[in-house]
């Protein structure tokens, strides 16, 4: 057995020996896929499947920050703005004169789908299973029980059916109400489907319907009209919300007895991206797979500085995408996981509490950088700033923090606000709760979206100064005159000898647990302040939230599209929680911010907008409504044989742009995951010393002969 296992591989090698050398990108999940139909599907764990699968119409560069929009499925919209008597206007329009907007969108000829019995036809052209009776599926359970397949062209009207069913009422789509703000038609169109469902259970034919504002123009172009003026709607075609769908597709998922085999757009999405999903097992294993009609891509020639020093721009030009399969296990705990990836059979990993000493060092500056163990490895850290902010945020109609509604009362709460922004030192919070994995944020704007500005021009002049090259914060000194302006010194009123006591609301996962809530007490008794933390459930959270019934909150927020407008919208006057049901849960007003807002969304990026920006940071910093936190960062592991990996939460069609070099990894794993041996060949002589007394006395009966006295 022992010589046997010689050259046979490693052991414990947990994919098929016909897989070795293969260019096959291996990775994990944890969470399992909820809904993979594009006019549903709405979360990350989604998202690192769907956007491989289905071609929106536009797509972000993967390398270049501020991210910048590209070609996808189609070309770049052409946009017209018009006034209520339908004359075009000029680009620097005031957007209070715009009364629609009109994208023209040109799809890309020459585009097809994957392979998929939707398309199979007989020899006459009629299609071969789009009229199945319930007989015809017995013994069907996957789409590869279907002998034939065919694909065809790409046409503006799949796109047009896409946007229909975001009004489907058995769909639910997490962005109808959004979209039916500006695109009016959608409600009409929901109020006849709910008809017609009514009316008929089966599969509705959205063919039948019109939807007032989308309109077909010729085979590639299509033209969408929106009510006012929305600029970021160009952002939404990113997303698989407004990927095409085929109708022939949506009529064979359709068919009586396909739900009832997961047999479903939701189950199996259809999509002319790069890659198909080929397995679907998400409790276990999920396969992507080349698509062999793909229309191609190239790998960038442009991106940041730095991406040439980290070997990003190597594969300039070459076409896409290099990997032929993605394997994905479902990994439930994250010390499998990891143990999985340190002996090679993951290409890359995230860093988390579980691996976190293990993987990064923290240096005498507070930077993180790779241990030793994994240098040796030949692994790499890969680190990104997330769009993403986590801020405590002040109920504004709250009249401790908020204000009292006078002017004398509105200042000293403001001067209140200011002291505990100081005093809240965000940097050791990062470094002690977080590991740094975190930015101070100085505003609402992550780093890499327009609008957030570096250096000294960057930081929050009320919280920070600049020193030496870097911003510092200012003193508990300066906090404590501030708190005494407003009106509380040593944190007691003066008159009354009433000690100040803020109450910060949060969830258990936020900042509710002991040793947050320590050191949180701590950093506001230095400033003589007494604080509160109270955890509560996520609904109860959720409705003092709706209710302002709170002082101080703990929230975050993830950009949805790489715009200022994304993340100072809450902040805007019309989003107020408690009186518009917004996602302002500040529920902040600034008459001066209101109306910049107003101006700034409706602008192209340029320096006239940078200008407003400038404004309404330096607006919301000098009132601070936030406590403005951190934004995160993320951390990767990836092997040495693994290359083109740039983070970015925006940017999720990834994986086409990734190499592997399978020859590299199989040598590692085989260095890695050497059969130990020894312990074997000294268990087999501990066992043959065990036996051979038995032995030998079997051998000596056997071999002896019978005595004369026996017979």
């Amino acid at each position: 057995m022992l010589s046997s296992a010689c050259g046979s591989g490693a052991w414990n090698d947990p994919y098929p020996a016909a897989e070795r050398g293969q260019n096959v990108l291996y990775s994990a999940f944890t969470e399992r896929p909820k809904h993979l139909d594009p006019v549903q599907s709405y979360s990350e764990d989604e998202a690192v499947f769907l956007y491989q699968i289905v071609e929106p119409p536009l797509e972000y560069h993967y390398l270049k920050r501020p991210y910048e929009l590209r070609p996808g499925s189609a070309q770049l919209p052409v946009i017209r703005r018009f006034d209520a008597a339908g004359q075009l206007l000029a680009d620097d329009a005031d957007a209070a004169l715009v009364a629609s907007t009109v994208f023209e969108i040109s799809v890309r000829p020459g585009i097809f789908y994957q392979p998929h019995p939707a398309f199979a036809r007989r020899p006459d052209g009629s299609p071969r299973y789009l009229d199945l009776t319930p007989a015809d599926l017995d013994g069907v359970r996957s789409l590869t029980d279907f002998a034939y397949t065919d694909t065809r062209e790409l046409v503006a009207a799949d796109f047009v059916h896409q946007i229909k069913r975001l009004a489907h009422p058995r769909l639910h789509s997490p962005i109808f109400e959004l979209m039916a703000q500006y695109l009016p038609g959608l409600k009409s169109l929901h109020a006849q489907l709910v008809e017609a469902a009514r009316q008929d259970a089966g599969w509705l034919d959205l063919t039948r319907f019109d939807l007032p504002g989308v309109e077909v123009i010729d085979l590639y172009t299509f033209r969408i009209t929106l009510q006012g003026s929305y600029p970021q709607f160009i952002y939404w075609l990113t997303m698989p919300f407004f990927s095409p769908v085929p109708p022939e597709v949506d009529r064979f998922f359709g068919q009586p007895g396909m739900a009832e085999r997961n047999l479903t757009l939701d189950w199996w999405p259809v999509g002319t991206g790069p890659y198909m999903l080929v397995e679907n097992n998400p409790n276990a294993r999920m396969v992507l797979a080349r698509n062999p009609h793909y229309h191609g891509d190239t790998y960038p020639c442009e991106g940041e500085p730095a991406d040439v020093e980290a070997g990003l721009l190597a594969d300039c030009g070459k076409r896409l995408p290099f990997i032929d399969r993605v394997v994905f296990t479902r990994e439930r705990e994250g010390i499998p996981y990891w143990n999985k990836f340190l002996q090679g059979y993951y290409d890359a990993s995230g860093v988390s509490s579980d691996n976190f000493d293990q993987a990064v060092s923290l240096t005498s500056q507070g930077e993180v950088t790779l241990s030793d163990s994994m240098r040796a490895r030949g692994i790499e850290l890969v680190t990104s700033v997330s769009p993403s902010i986590f801020y405590l945020g002040f109920n504004m109609l709250d009249p401790l923090v908020g204000g009292d509604g006078t002017p004398e009362g509105n200042e000293r709460a403001r001067k209140l606000r200011q002291a505990i922004s100081i005093a809240l030192d965000m940097e050791e919070f990062v470094s002690i709760f977080l590991n740094g994995r975190g930015v101070p944020a100085m505003h609402p704007i992550p780093p890499g979206i327009f609008g957030a500005r570096e250096g000294e021009a960057g930081i929050n002049p009320v919280v920070y100064e600049w020193r030496d090259g870097a911003p510092q914060r200012r003193s508990k000194a300066l906090a404590r005159a501030l708190l005494a302006e407003a009106g509380w010194p040593n944190g007691r009123n003066p008159q009354t000898g009433q000690a100040l006591i803020l109450h910060l609301d949060t969830t258990p996962g936020g900042l509710g647990d002991k040793a947050r809530s320590d050191w949180l007490a701590k950093q506001f008794r230095e400033l003589g302040v007494q604080f509160v933390v109270r955890a509560t459930d996520w609904n109860r959270y959720q409705e003092k939230i709706r209710t302002g019934n709170l002082q101080l909150f703990f929230m975050g927020w993830n950009a949805d599209y790489p715009d200022p407008e994304n993340l100072l919208f809450l902040l805007h006057g019309a989003q107020g929680k408690v009186k518009y049901g917004g996602q302002n849960a500040a529920n902040y007003q600034n008459a001066e911010y209101d109306a910049l807002f107003e101006r700034m969304k409706a602008m192209p990026d340029g320096p006239a907008r940078q200008a407003i920006i400038d404004r309404m940071v330096a607006i919301v910093q000098h009132d601070a409504p936030w406590i403005f936190g951190f934004h995160p960062k993320s951390y990767a592991l990836q092997h040495g044989w693994l290359y083109n990996r740039k983070p970015g939460n925006i940017v999720r069609g990834t994986l086409k742009y990734q190499r592997i070099d399978p020859a590299k990894r199989e040598a590692a794993r085989a260095a890695w995951n050497r059969p130990v041996l020894w312990p074997l060949a000294l268990m087999a002589l501990l066992l043959a010393a065990l036996l051979a007394p038995a032995v030998v006395h079997w051998r000596r009966r056997e071999r002896a002969t019978a005595s004369p006295e026996a017979g």
